[in-house]
């Protein structure tokens, strides 16, 4: 677990944690880049055993997996060295795991022991699936090799290793268990938010034998610390998630660190003595659509992937305009799609693919199977805290490739993707019996690992490519498409994707963006410039990801209709046809350099105003009036040579002025 000095001495200060821990006999995380020290293979497939830079099952990496090749039919074993159970009536068995298979149900994976040194195996935990997926497995171990002293551990597979792509694991772990423990696994707050309001959740596993009721947490953030007591109840070796009652509010643009830590369970201290976490967390600008980026690997040799290849058409076709879209022919399992490139290779080494057909929704292994739509809308409701917007124009076989790529967080050496696809193919026909493909990626821009950029809250970055098309296998250049997608290059997370709009002058954002509101915080006041094109026939505006104007065609927006509680404002230019820009983001800063005082000698009438308002002061003598805008910039200076005058107003633009007469200053709205 994380620890955090700090953060642990202040516990310390507080009292002494007692704590038995329990004893674990197999703790292996697959850190090396060899199997295990000591560990053998058994049985079939004694070479398709690997360790994997992945971390595929849920660890970190690395981990180990199971390949299908060499082909094998029957049981295949990866061995523990000898644990001694001779004192061990019981035990817990955890492992995670990720099985990609072709054939669901058609497979046995699971761990088993031995006391006769392999010649017999009791299965301690089994298991044929019908999804691929993360799964994290925890068992009681109790069975007849429990109390012997010379008992080896297996995980095991059983059946054809044609049916599987690969069967990853990590962490497998063997203990036993004390009376009374908890483990705090998680902290359950994205690392990014939208800022405002936000449970502040974790999850618990009682690892202990007695069923917790109650749990005394703490957890500290930006100084503040907050203790709550749970009452609960938690059975063994059962997860919980639990959540503070009162939720925090977060700043925008700030990066948080979140320390969680468990007090006490069962009104003691529980048997682990190191239950703390930490968690960085940003908070940011604000949020957009996700539009999910599918990326699939499938070849025109390949059996399996034509009904893969009609799964993804019909769920495309239900939801069009609401995904991105790459495909990477492969050059297997025959003699290879001769659309195979390059890029494609090297996309398929970064995701660990060692079989088609597979596909990736978001970054995510979606296994050997379509991505199903249930998946499809889980990804669509996520909060996207990056936009992208792209458009290409194509002279002769050049293609002209325009892309904006902006976060609502700072976002530090993210990497950038564009590739050009043709949307129907038909000459990579090879043996499976398709005539048609889809989405076929003909070139990656720049290369294969993308480009790296740093991205300032709420602004953008952009990229410009011009290629000439026809080194690449192009059938019909007036049948391109360009997916753009934002990626974290380590954890493989996309944060969001776009197709390019299509043929057609790029939609340039806005400039130079101001969000301003006064001292009272009463009126806001945004302006900005027109983008470097012409061709923009309005705007939408947003505060705090609310849309409260929509179409404005002037460069400003004021409203007298916000709370205390704004925050953040966002301009996005519109463009024929319904296509938009990215957005520029920005946080609302208060005007205080001007302030309005409380000595009535000078009244202005009416207020707010339209064309005129009038000044009356009793003062009796001439004066100079001088007019600020509420960027604190001086607009407008008038010579006062009666108690009374009139002053046109009618030029001003929308928003707040402050009139400052003889030293007093009055504010006034023009509408």
């Amino acid at each position: 677990m994380k620890k955090i000095l700090l953060f642990v001495l202040s516990f310390l200060l507080v009292g002494t944690v007692i704590a038995q821990n329990n004893v674990y006999l197999i703790q292996e995380n697959f850190n090396e880049s060899t199997l295990p020290s000591g560990w053998t293979t058994m049985g079939n497939g004694t070479n398709n055993w690997y360790i994997s830079t992945s971390n595929i099952s849920g660890g970190k990496p690395n981990e180990a997996h199971l390949s299908w090749t060499p082909f094998f039919n029957g049981i295949s074993r990866l061995v523990t060295t000898p644990v001694d159970l001779s004192d061990v009536s019981s035990a817990i068995m955890s492992l995670k795991h990720y099985p990609s298979f072709y054939g669901m149900n058609q497979a046995i994976v699971g761990v088993a022991t031995s006391s006769d040194n392999g010649v017999t195996w009791n299965s301690v935990w089994s298991e044929q699936y019908s999804a691929n997926g993360q799964y994290t497995i925890l068992e009681t171990i109790d069975g007849p090799d429990m109390g012997k002293s010379n008992v080896l551990f297996c995980i095991y597979f059983e059946g054809n290793s044609s049916v599987i792509s690969d069967w990853y694991f990590d962490d497998f772990e063997v203990y036993t268990v004390e009376s009374l423990g908890v483990e705090l696994t998680s902290i359950d707050v994205p690392s990014i938010v939208n800022h405002g309001n936000h449970a502040i959740n974790f999850t618990v596993r009682n690892t202990g034998s007695t069923a917790i009721q109650s749990l005394k947490v703490r957890y500290i953030i930006d100084g503040e610390t907050f203790e709550q007591t749970f009452d609960t109840n938690v059975s063994s070796m059962e997860y919980k998630q639990l959540s503070f009652d009162s939720e925090y509010n977060f700043l925008p643009d700030v990066n948080y660190n979140l320390q969680v830590k468990i007090m006490t369970v069962n009104e003691d201290y529980d048997d682990e003595a190191d239950n703390n976490l930490s968690k960085e967390i940003v908070s940011a600008l604000g949020y957009t659509q996700m539009i999910p980026m599918i990326e699939h690997f499938s070849s025109s040799t390949c059996g399996p992937c034509v009904s893969v290849n009609a799964k993804m058409a019909e769920l495309t076709a239900n939801h069009e305009g609401e995904f991105t879209y790459t495909k990477y022919t492969t050059n297997g399992p025959q003699l290879g799609d001769p659309y195979f490139t390059e890029e494609g290779g090297a996309r398929m080494e970064y995701y660990n693919v060692m079989g088609v057909p597979q596909t990736f929704l978001n970054g995510t292994d979606q296994g050997n199977a379509a991505v199903t739509e249930d998946n499809f809308a889980n990804a669509l409701d996520v909060l996207a805290f990056a936009n992208v917007r792209g458009s290409y124009t194509i002279e002769n076989d050049v293609i002209n490739i325009i892309a904006d790529f902006m976060s609502y967080c700072d976002m530090e050496n993210v990497r950038a993707f564009v590739t050009v696809n043709e949307k129907t193919t038909v000459e990579n026909a090879s043996s499976n019996g398709e005539t048609e493909f889809h989405h076929v990626m003909m070139k990656m821009l720049e290369d294969s690992e993308g480009n790296i950029m740093s991205i300032s809250a709420g602004e953008y970055q952009r990229l410009e490519f011009s290629y000439d098309m026809s080194s690449t296998f192009v059938e019909e250049m007036n049948d391109l498409e360009v997916s753009l997608w934002l990626q974290n290059y380590e954890t493989k997370e996309i944060f969001n994707s776009h197709f390019a709009y299509e043929k057609s002058e790029h939609c340039y954002p806005v400039k130079e963006m101001t969000a301003t509101t006064d001292y009272d915080f009463t009126y806001l006041n945004i302006n900005w410039e027109a983008p470097e094109n012409e061709n923009v026939i309005g705007y939408n505006v947003y505060v705090d990801g609310a849309l409260v104007a929509e179409n404005v065609t002037a460069t400003e927006f004021s409203t007298s209709d916000i709370t205390s509680e704004v925050k953040v404002a966002e301009v996005v230019a519109l463009y024929e046809e319904g296509r938009s820009s990215v957005g520029v983001a920005k946080i609302i800063t208060k005007t205080d350099d001007i302030e309005e005082t409380s000595d009535k000698n000078v009244c202005i009438y009416p207020n707010p105003a339209k064309d005129v308002v009038k000044i009356s002061s009793i003062s009796g003598h001439s004066s100079i009036v001088i007019i600020y805008n509420v960027m604190g910039m001086k607009v407008d200076e008038i010579e006062m040579n009666s108690d009374n005058i009139e002053v046109n107003i009618s030029d001003y633009e929308r928003g707040i002025y402050f009139f400052n007469v003889e030293g007093e200053v009055v504010k006034v709205i023009k509408n």
